[in-house]
């Protein structure tokens, strides 16, 4: 049980960089040149209403100065966004000026707000054409991705404080291949820029369902090796180990594409040997539905995946590029808050050396899938698309402000823990 109350006063090193994130086709809307888009179209219907097509979204591209001004209002230092390849380029070979300018013009504005840049160039969704051809699957179509790398760098190198060529490269199967793209996408934005490069990673811990059983822990750390492990090793030697498959190899352009560790985490993975999904639902002493979808990953408060996780990667600096919550109950996300920053607190006072924290999400959001999951610090009104910031955006501008969590902090917000009840 964890008692944030309890939880003595702590700061973070000076230079500390805060902020918070989004990606483009979560919030953008009507983003119909995308592979994603044209794949919530060809969905069953849901007539529950939990699995939705994104439509428009929070219409942030239309209101792009109104999230900027939020973002200054609410005192964010930093801003995580994503620029869309199907809009700069709907059809191949054609580059829509009007996208690039767009872009270009909320980079400016969020720097003449005083609003450090963390930039994305491909954030889980790109051209259907690209798809069409392969995607990522297919090498032959570097020549493509290095096309749109090369045609947007050079305009937006000037206002990124920093950059993640892609998100999540290991949450899909040709994650070998997408190391090679990473690697294009990497040198050339070294050729355009000084601020430092990676690609964000998924840190999911893998943890035995029974801690000491031979085959729960042997499948554990298979998920691990194959999942993050991998990663990790390429880009420090360049060789890539692809489990289970033939198609290993050795890249000397993978080794030392990423100045520094770009983790998004959240949680923990039960991994259970004896069940054909190797994962299952969390213990029942720890089990906590913050929002009503059963079977949400996550569904387990366990902030201890800091310390665990980033004790492993102290070979460079680390920015946490996504973590954060998705309840029904604000008060949660304080708590959440608090024993996350507790923990990132211990792994720093561990030797971790990490440089800023990115909470995901700035806004209420389409979850890929679904509308239900709130992981926002503010509300959105997905009809009238008006932002209302919550209390949890107040109580993170106060630990911005702050740079760190003290007691006379927590309880300005929060007088006692919530409850699912």
């Amino acid at each position: 049980m964890y008692d944030v109350f309890s939880i003595p006063d702590f700061k973070f090193p000076e230079g500390f960089k805060w902020g918070v994130g989004t990606a483009g086709h979560q919030i953008e809307g009507n983003n119909a040149n995308a592979n994603r888009y044209k794949e919530e179209q060809e969905r069953p219907y849901d007539p529950k209403g939990i699995i939705v097509p994104s439509g428009m979204a929070c219409n942030h591209y239309n209101m792009v100065e109104e999230d900027a001004n939020l973002i200054k209002e609410l005192e964010f230092p930093n801003y995580r966004m994503s620029i869309e390849w199907s809009r700069i380029e709907p059809v191949e070979g054609q580059f829509n000026e009007e996208a690039i300018n767009h872009y270009l013009d909320e980079i400016r504005l969020l720097k003449e707000k005083g609003i450090g840049v963390f930039l994305t160039l491909h954030h889980f969704t790109h051209p259907i054409w690209f798809d069409d051809l392969g995607g990522f699957s297919n090498l032959d179509n570097r020549k493509y991705f290095e096309r749109f790398c090369e045609k947007v760098v050079p305009i937006y190198a000037p206002y990124v404080d920093n950059w993640n060529v892609m998100n999540e490269t290991n949450a899909f199967e040709n994650r070998a291949d997408q190391l090679r793209y990473h690697a294009l996408g990497y040198h050339i934005i070294k050729k355009y820029s000084k601020a430092p490069v990676s690609t964000a990673h998924s840190f999911t811990m893998f943890h035995p369902k029974r801690q000491y059983d031979v085959f729960d822990r042997a499948w554990a750390d298979y998920k691990d090796a194959q999942a993050n492990e991998y990663f990790f090793h390429a880009i420090r030697t360049g060789e890539v180990v692809d489990l289970g498959r033939d198609d290993g190899f050795f890249d000397r352009d993978i080794k030392d594409t990423c100045d520094y560790w770009a983790i998004n985490i959240y949680n923990r993975s039960a991994v259970d040997a004896r069940c054909i999904k190797t994962t299952r639902k969390r213990y029942t002493h720890t089990y906590l539905p913050l929002i009503d979808m059963k079977g949400f990953y996550l569904d387990e408060l366990y902030p201890e995946v800091m310390v665990h996780q980033l004790c492993r990667v102290m070979d460079k600096p680390v920015y946490i590029t996504e973590n954060g919550v998705a309840c029904k109950d604000d008060d949660w996300r304080l708590v959440c808050l608090t024993l996350f920053f507790s923990a990132l607190h211990d792994a720093m006072e561990m030797g971790v050396d990490v440089k800023g924290y990115i909470h995901w999400s700035l806004m209420d959001n389409f979850e890929w899938y679904s509308y239900l999951p709130k992981f926002g610090l503010v509300d959105v009104d997905f009809e009238t698309f008006k932002r209302t910031p919550k209390k949890s955006a107040y109580f993170y501008r106060d630990i911005i402000r702050n740079n760190g969590v003290s007691q006379e902090l927590l309880r300005k917000y929060l007088d006692k823990l919530p409850t699912l009840k």
